[in-house]
């Protein structure tokens, strides 16, 4: 690990104000992925600003009848939180099915939306990757592709998000709210929020260097059956192959996103307007412009049966 300077910040603004301040500059909260990128050298801020010390790990209603989430609410927290059980159902499973106790006792709102790919490449230095070096190429592309992205890739990467949490916040339509070094506040749709890979898959999100998330919003509940199912390859502490965050209606409309199959939570609100038809009709909109490789070409099929799953359970209990 390279060596950094450290400070506790006090307010939110100082906390974006110091980031601008000293370039290579991070904000550290929970730690559960930037520490291991930096014990790899893969991340090596200049930097640290601890922003424990801020107070933004309430959880509160809004005005018009949702929910706000602190940027330092813990994953265990908002996983168990009365509202999020109730209203947001959805949520609260795809918190619980990822990683483990331990890490969802530390791990933050904010962080998990902004932990980065655990593409292999991306983790061995000795790989060329385009996010962790622009420009040295994409070693997964000729490489061993079984868990990379089948859709939204570029020629210069095919890594996956591997947020469950992002996922169901995807299907939720939350905002991220943030504020930058002059105080100034902005308010980012989830679905602007994470990046396409294009040519600069190093630039993952919408915010700027010295922008610190200080919520993220949920809108008035929805209701409808809420579900979220992952495939992985082992029963817990394991990354999506795929993963389905769905809110069905009892008229068979709703909301899907997907995870584990790009760069960012893939959902196609046109695709939703299929719902009443079934997931392969849902899936052949979702799933349009695909480019898997011959190692991932699984994640199809796999998405829609596991999308057949998700719609026949919430038949089942609207049914009931």
């Amino acid at each position: 690990m390279k060596a950094f300077s450290y400070e506790r910040a006090r307010t939110p603004a100082e906390a974006a104000a110091a980031a601008a301040k000293t370039r290579g500059a991070k904000f550290i909260a929970g730690g559960t992925n930037l520490l291991d990128l930096m014990k790899l050298e893969i991340e090596a801020p200049t930097h640290l600003i601890d922003v424990n010390g801020l107070a933004l790990d309430q959880i509160t209603a809004t005005e018009d009848g949702g929910l706000r989430i602190g940027a330092l609410v813990r994953n265990t927290d908002l996983a168990a939180h009365e509202r999020v059980r109730r209203d947001y159902g959805l949520l609260s499973r795809a918190l619980l099915a990822g990683a483990s106790g331990q890490l969802r006792n530390k791990a933050t709102t904010a962080g998990n939306l902004l932990q980065r790919t655990r593409c292999p490449y991306f983790y061995d230095t000795n790989q060329a990757c385009n996010k962790r070096l622009p420009g040295t190429g994409c070693s997964a592309r000729d490489g061993f592709s079984r868990q990379h992205a089948v859709v939204g890739a570029s020629e210069a990467c095919i890594a996956t998000h591997p947020s469950d949490m992002a996922v169901a916040m995807r299907a939720l339509d939350a905002t991220v709210e943030t504020v930058n070094a002059s105080g100034q506040q902005r308010r980012i749709p989830i679905a602007d929020f994470h990046r396409l890979p294009g040519k600069t898959p190093h630039i993952e999100t919408a915010l700027t260097s010295d922008e610190l998330i200080t919520a993220v919003t949920l809108p008035k509940p929805v209701g409808g059956v809420q579900l979220y199912h992952k495939v992985r390859d082992r029963a817990s502490y394991a990354f999506a192959l795929v993963s389905v965050a769905a809110i069905v209606q009892k008229d068979g409309n709703g909301h899907v996103a997907v995870g584990g199959v790009a760069h960012k939570p893939w959902r196609v609100e046109a695709a939703e307007r299929e719902l009443p038809r079934g997931a392969q009709a849902v899936s052949k909109k979702l799933f349009a412009g695909a480019r898997p490789t011959h190692e991932n070409e699984y994640k199809l099929m796999l998405a829609e049966r596991t999308l057949a799953s998700v719609l026949a359970q919430a038949r089942t209990q609207s049914e009931g």
